[in-house]
Order: structure tokens, then C-alpha cells, then sequence
């Protein structure tokens, strides 16, 4: 008979994750789905300082906890993109990239993306100058100056955070003051490395290869005034959000702007189906409100499923019981190696569902640091499975091998399969921040079962005859980065005309220079055309066509 959940999260924000945690204390069967890391906005900020009880904050940090507080109560998580929902039924369908899933109750909690500005030079330059995520680009712009656009907390705090590389940041403003909190502004203030002007607006922005002019406007007496350089410089875009909900349009209300509109109960107009989070049209979106919404729309769900469960013919199911915490769950957090505790027994789970054996190939360069960091790292990860092996040569030792891997930069590391044959898959630096979740999922991938593709996108897969070589640049801080090296990879494995290799750019400084990387994800195709931003399996697919 085929699983039903008593309730599907879609989103592992902070809204997802508090509703992941009432859930399960509530002793519902519960998954959170989420496509990218959890934590959601949240996991990208560099210090959240403003969340009751906990002081001096990291944004990932917290989000881990989150996460862990979930699991505690039994929380399943699964990594996948929603493709299509029907919420019609009493069960609630959801088909996503890694299968169908269907839920007596189902909270969104998708959260909310950067909003582009739309000045003449921002699409053609973002990745190259123009950026909308410090924590993932801000080290590319290292003692170069750099223009933040906006007047909020995203602003505010994304400034301060990219004085940390900057040599100086300068805050454009079109409001008169600062519509955050009076003590970020202030911190802004304060800080040496910022200057701030108000009434101002960008009006175009150009460069050769990379932005090095830019104009703006004071919008109160229209004088206009330039910035010219002989260096690059960027500008990061903080005017705002917009909800990720386009996947739902048609299933539940939305007012024009996408917001979904729900009562205090976090209820949509479809009996069953909440919103929570910064997808709600509401005053203040912070992690407090957002974990607020959570918490109340696990809550009506809880009330919702008992309801529907003593409806006439409906069975109760069995919840397993929370997790006992055991001595071993107490020191999850504690670092044994370059993986958490936690994190490697997470990743063992996964690798247990493993049905063919894959084998890690690294050409070890005694002169490279980051290569013989990348082996001992390999000797940890490879004891997490028992269908996976290790091969370790130094440079030049195995020429053949050297030559069948294009082991062209180092570190590296490539995928065999069961077979031996080299599948296309590579990784040109460490598999640690983010990456890690893109590292677990190629093992996944090769080794089967597999994330689940629709036969549409396999055979779309099947038809490229050509060969074709994917690089796609990453940052370790990068949480939209894993998305693009996962669908890279996945056709790869699907096609053996297709390599597909992640490259940490910011270990390659060659790169970044001849592509004039300043932005990630970057997808280079055919070490000729590249591409900016996260992309789908199915995106990427379009480009490999053009």
C-alpha cells in the first residue's frame, strides 16, 4: 500500500522546520521536502542577532539546530523540487524530483527569493559584477569596492557583512533613511568602511567584460552622477523579496503580488493545505514571525488530521514514537574529523540505500595542500558505506587512469562505477560546505536507487549524441551552488557523452580570470558559453541544445 503522510512541508525554512518540530512532537507522520539545504534565507545569513535567546548567532548554525530539533521528533527530511501539486482531494498529492509523495495535510512554506531591480546592465551583468547573495559571492570581491542597493535589513546587514572583503561599500539608498531596525542602522553608521546615500537611485550600469561604470540619480533634484574605475567593482541587489510560489498558482489563492493569503490559523482556502512563512502577506518577515507561522499551521494540522482520521472508514495510523535521545545522540555535534557526527550518520543512512558499488579516484599533487586534504577526507567519507572504495595515486603514477579521469587540476576526484567505467563525474576541490549535499548526492545518483527523473527529462537526456564537458563554478558558501552540480552531474550519469565537474573557483584563480567569474553558481559549456544562477536538470538541458 502506498505511504500516506498525515502531513508534507514543502520548504525547510525556519517556517518549515518549526512546523517540523510541532508536527512530530504531535506524533504525526511528517516530511519535510526541500530542494536546497535547509534553513532557507536563514542558513545564508551570516549573523542573526535579532532571534529571542540566542545571542551573537550564526545563521547556519541555527538553521542546524532547527534541523536537529525535528529529527529528534521524528521528522523525515527529503531533498527534492516540487514539479506539481494537486490539492483537489482529501489526500494531497505532491510530485517532486525525487518522486510522488501524498499527505492527509500539507503546509507551504517555500519561502521567498531576491527581487531583481531591472536597471539597463543588471542581466548582463550579473555574475559579473551584479550579485544577490553576499554570503555565496562577497569573498570574489576582495579589496575591490562594492555598491549595495537597498534600505532594509537585507541591505543594512549584507553591507556590514561584505566589509569583511570590500575595501569599501557604499549603500544606495532611494528611500531617506533606513527602513530596518535603528540598531543595524546604526551599526552601519559606525562602521568606517561605509558610506550611505539616501534619495538616490541606480540608472544604468556597464562595463567591458565586467562592470567598471555605473550611473545614478538623486531622485529628489534629478542630478545624476558616475562612478568610473579602472578596477571592477560590484553591486549587490537587496531591494526586497518576492514569494516562491508559482508551483501553486491555480491550487490555492494568491493576491496579485503571489502572496498566499491565509486566516490567524495559517488556513488557505483549500480545507487542509496552510501557508507559513514569507509566502504570507504580513507586516514583518524575520525568522521570529516565520517560525511563529510554523508552529500554528503544525498545530491546525494536528487538529485537522485527528479530525479527518475519525471520519467514517478512516484508519489511524501508527506514528513511530519520538527518538529516545541516547548517549550517542548527545554528542552528535561533536567533531570527529571533517565530519560531524551527526552529519555522518545522516549520510551513512544514505549511503545504505546504495545498490552498486562506486569507487572515489584521486591523483593526489603533493604540492597542491588542498589534494592531500581532499584524500584524508576520502579515507573518512568512504568508511560511511560499505559498497564504497577508494583510490588513491600521486601525480603521474597512473598516467592511463590520469588520462581517462582528465585529471587536469588539482584537487580532484572522480566516480567509477560498479563496472569501472568513469561516468562523467568530477570534483575539483573539497566536498564541504554546501558541496557536501552535492558529493552525497552523486554517490546516490550512480549507485542507485537514484533521485527520481520523469521519463520526459530521461529522454531528453538520451537524445544529446554530442560530446559535452560542464563545468560548473562554486563557492562552499553558495547554497544555491548544489542545485546546479546535482542536475550537472545527473546527466552525466544518464549520458555518457556528458562530464560534468564541480570546480570551487575560488581555489582556481585561472578560472575566474578567463571566464570573469565574479558570481556563482557560473555553468561553463564546452569551456565556451557560461551561464549565471542556479539552474534545473531541465534548464541546463536547453542550454546544452543551443
Amino acid at each position: 500500500m502506498e505511504k500516506i503522510y498525515d502531513l508534507i512541508i514543502l520548504g525547510g525554512g525556519p517556517a518549515g522546520l518549526s512546523a517540523g518540530l510541532y508536527a512530530g512532537r504531535a506524533r504525526l507522520d511528517t516530511v519535510i521536502i526541500e530542494k536546497s539545504i535547509a534553513g532557507g534565507q536563514a542558513a545564508t545569513t551570516s549573523d542573526i542577532d535579532n532571534y529571542p535567546g540566542v545571542r551573537n548567532a550564526k545563521g547556519p548554525e541555527v538553521s542546524q539546530v532547527m534541523k536537529n530539533q525535528a529529527e529528534d521528533f521524528g521528522t523525515e527530511f527529503i531533498t527534492g523540487d516540487v514539479s506539481e501539486v494537486d490539492f483537489s482531494g482529501e489526500i494531497k498529492v505532491v510530485k517532486t524530483t525525487s518522486g510522488e509523495y501524498r499527505g492527509r495535510s500539507v503546509i507551504i512554506s517555500t519561502g521567498a527569493r531576491p527581487k531583481k531591480l531591472g536597471f539597463p546592465g543588471e542581466a548582463e551583468y550579473t555574475g559579473r559584477g551584479v550579485a544577490y547573495c553576499a554570503t555565496c559571492d562577497g569573498e570574489f570581491f576582495t579589496d575591490l569596492e562594492v555598491f549595495v542597493l537597498g534600505a532594509g535589513y537585507a541591505a543594512a546587514e549584507e553591507a556590514i557583512y561584505l566589509t569583511r572583503f570590500a575595501k569599501k561599500v557604499t549603500i544606495i539608498a532611494r528611500e531617506p533613511e533606513f527602513t530596518c531596525a535603528k540598531s543595524i542602522a546604526e551599526k552601519v553608521f559606525e562602521n568606517e568602511k561605509i558610506e550611505v546615500i539616501f534619495n538616490t537611485e541606480i540608472v544604468e550600469a556597464s562595463g567591458d567584460e565586467m562592470i567598471n561604470y555605473a550611473k545614478f540619480k538623486n531622485n529628489l533634484t534629478n542630478e545624476t552622477w558616475e562612478h568610473r574605475s579602472e578596477e571592477n567593482f560590484g553591486i549587490f541587489v537587496f531591494i526586497g523579496y518576492e514569494p516562491i510560489t508559482e508551483k501553486f498558482v491555480g491550487h490555492v489563492k494568491m493576491d496579485s503580488a503571489g502572496y498566499i493569503p491565509t486566516d490567524e490559523n495559517m488556513n488557505t482556502d483549500i480545507e487542509g493545505v496552510y501557508a507559513a512563512g514569507d509566502l504570507r502577506p504580513k507586516m514583518l518577515r524575520q525568522v521570529v514571525t516565520a517560525v511563529a507561522d510554523g508552529a500554528i499551521a503544525a498545530t491546525a494540522a494536528e487538529r485537522y488530521v485527528s479530525e479527518f482520521k475519525r471520519r467514517p472508514g478512516k484508519s489511524e495510523s501508527e506514528k513511530p514514537k519520538p527518538k529516545i535521545q541516547t548517549e550517542k545522540d548527545l554528542i552528535k555535534n561533536k567533531k570527529t574529523g571533517f565530519l560531524k557526527e551527526e552529519t555522518a550518520y545522516q549520510i551513512e543512512e544514505v549511503f545504505r540505500k546504495m545498490e552498486r558499488e562506486v569507487t572515489f579516484v584521486t591523483i593526489v599533487d603533493e604540492n597542491v595542500k588542498k589534494s592531500l586534504e581532499l584524500k584524508e577526507i576520502l579515507e573518512e567519507i568512504v568508511e560511511l558505506g560499505d559498497k564504497l572504495k577508494l583510490e588513491v595515486y600521486k601525480r603521474g603514477e597512473n598516467l592511463e587512469l590520469e588520462k581517462k579521469i582528465n585529471a587536469d587540476k588539482y584537487p580532484v576526484v572522480a566516480f567509477l562505477d560498479n563496472e569501472g567505467r568513469y561516468r562523467g563525474v568530477k570534483f575539483h576541490g573539497i566536498p564541504g560546505g554546501h558541496e557536501l549535499n552535492s558529493f552525497v548526492a552523486a554517490v546516490y545518483n550512480l549507485a542507485g536507487p537514484g533521485q527520481e527523473l520523469t521519463s520526459e527529462i530521461l529522454e531528453k537526456i538520451k537524445e544529446i549524441d554530442k560530446k559535452i564537458n560542464i563545468k560548473v563554478g562554486v563557492s562552499l558558501s553558495c547554497h544555491h551552488c548544489p542545485d546546479a552540480v546535482i542536475a550537472a552531474q545527473r546527466l552525466a550519469i544518464e549520458n555518457e557523452n556528458i562530464e560534468a565537474e564541480m570546480v570551487d573557483v575560488l581555489q582556481f584563480a585561472d578560472i575566474r580570470a578567463e571566464y570573469n567569474i565574479m558570481s556563482v553558481p557560473a555553468i561553463i559549456i564546452n569551456d565556451s558559453e557560461v551561464y549565471f544562477g542556479a539552474k534545473k536538470i531541465d534548464e541546463i538541458i536547453e542550454m546544452l541544445k543551443k
